[in-house]
């Protein structure tokens, strides 16, 4: 039976040992869009089988040769495996472990090849769309409200992004509201990439890809991140961390719109859309000679900054908390219990997270599982916890100056905005809400914070 389902941007990751598969394996995959890669002798990393939908193809000659610890590899990896064997097509558990039972004979045809991918990536495509619609973001506070609206107001606009916010603040799920709100490119892949991790001498091959035989190992063709997000949208996370050598070449793909594989003389022209973010204040790092001007101007094109979990306050805290909860315990087994505790609430709404959203998530995390397990609110063992969690927050002196100096230096920038904006509305207020795309409301708050007040011209003036 011919199968209608569209399997693209996939990578099948080929262990095969003795066997002699890839080439078979590629072969077989050639009408779709999967990128086949010889895993016998690279390290794969765990971050990108999460950015892009990944399997396993694995010999068990592999698993025979003491090569591949089978528990450690599917902890690492968390990827479906296909089994490849000799044995007859059955669970033999002598043979295949038993943790799968996706299994194809070593004299696999290309029609069953086919319909195991197929499956998988249905599988898949059915847990993505799961763990997304338990992914929604909270924005109850005012601030992350505004901050949606300018994600509505610059989705559809195929310009670079610069997304600002500290460590765990949720910088990605941003990015990805660009991409999926994006008319074009919404409908391509979504390649993200941490510039922090990026090993050293792999930069050109990770980002450029690389030609059949271009050197040793090379047996396929192997697409970089620039290709891989052709269509869609790149994000590139930490931005800040990338060397200046690095740099240069960022900006000559973003300039010209093309890339070259290594090992090949022929340009590939490229049309996507990039995001970046970053915790760090780029224009000091210009100023200090680490970032090149010209790549933070190509990446500024918009800038939308994301407030810390401190700054959407109380109502968005124990919000995310009871969100969490309820993916840890489980809805059937909340609904059997009381109403969150007073007490649980008014202490996380009290509780300094620096670590933001991904901090409060351990804490939920940590409660959660005790809850699921003891079937209670048990207040003693909450609060040993909460205590536990509160006793590892303290930040060194140096650490935190350099914090408050950070939020000092993004505060003036967005006061001065403001300011900006209401000098070229004659500081009319609804004039200014509508240039700056937020609610008067919100403006009102923004000048209460910031201490703008009407008579700042005539102040400015005097002074």
């Amino acid at each position: 039976m011919r199968t209608t389902t569209k399997i693209e941007g996939l990578d099948i990751y080929v262990w095969e040992g003795k066997a002699d598969i890839v080439d078979r394996v590629a072969r077989c995959m050639a009408s779709f869009d999967v990128e086949v890669i010889r895993a016998d002798d690279i390290a794969i990393s765990p971050e990108r089988t999460a950015q892009r939908p990944s399997l396993a193809i694995i010999s068990v000659s592999v698993i025979d040769s003491g090569a591949l610890i089978v528990r450690d590899w599917q902890a690492a990896h968390g990827i479906p495996v296909v089994w490849v064997g000799a044995a007859p097509r059955d669970h033999d558990p002598s043979m295949y472990p038993a943790e799968y039972s996706h299994i194809l004979p070593l004299d696999f045809t290309c029609a069953e090849l086919r319909g195991m991918v197929t499956k998988l990536v249905l599988q898949m495509r059915a847990h993505s769309a799961k763990t997304h619609e338990s992914d929604a973001i909270i924005a109850n506070s005012e601030c992350m409200q505004a901050l949606l609206h300018e994600v509505d107001t610059f989705a559809d606009c195929d310009t670079s992004v610069l997304v600002h916010g500290e460590t765990g603040v949720g910088k990605e799920r941003i990015a990805q509201l660009l991409h999926e709100k994006h008319s074009r490119y919404g409908k391509g892949p979504f390649v993200a990439v941490n510039c922090g991790a990026i090993p050293d001498g792999l930069f050109e091959s990770l980002f450029f890809g690389h030609s059949k035989g271009s050197f040793t190992g090379a047996v396929v063709a192997h697409k970089g991140y620039f290709e891989q997000a052709d269509g869609g949208t790149l994000f590139l996370d930490e931005i800040g961390d990338l060397p200046l050598y690095q740099q240069v070449k960022l900006l000559r793909v973003l300039e010209d719109s093309a890339v070259t594989r290594i090992g090949s003389a022929t340009p590939v022209k490229l049309d996507f859309r990039l995001v970046a973010a970053t915790n760090k204040h780029l224009p000091q790092l210009v100023k200090d000679g680490t970032f090149r001007a010209d790549l933070y101007y190509r990446l500024a094109v918009i800038e939308l900054k994301i407030p810390s979990l401190e700054e959407r306050g109380a109502v968005d805290k124990i919000a995310i908390f009871k969100a969490f909860i309820a993916q840890v315990v489980g809805a059937e087994r909340l609904s059997g219990l009381p109403d969150l505790p007073y007490w649980l609430a008014d202490a996380v709404a009290d509780t300094y997270f620096p670590g933001n959203v991904r901090e409060l998530r351990n804490l939920a995390e940590r409660i959660g599982v005790t809850v699921r397990q003891i079937g209670a609110w048990d207040a003693a063992r909450l609060q040993r916890l909460l205590a536990l969690a509160r006793s590892s927050q303290p930040v060194p002196a140096e650490s935190a100056a350099e914090v408050l100096v950070d939020r000092s230096k993004w505060d003036m920038a967005e006061r001065n905005r403001v300011i900006a904006a209401l000098d070229a509305n004659s500081w009319r207020r609804q004039d200014t809400a509508l240039y700056l795309g937020i609610s008067r409301k919100v403006l009102w708050e923004k000048m209460r914070k910031y201490q703008i007040f009407d008579e700042e011209p005539e102040t400015r003036e005097s002074e």
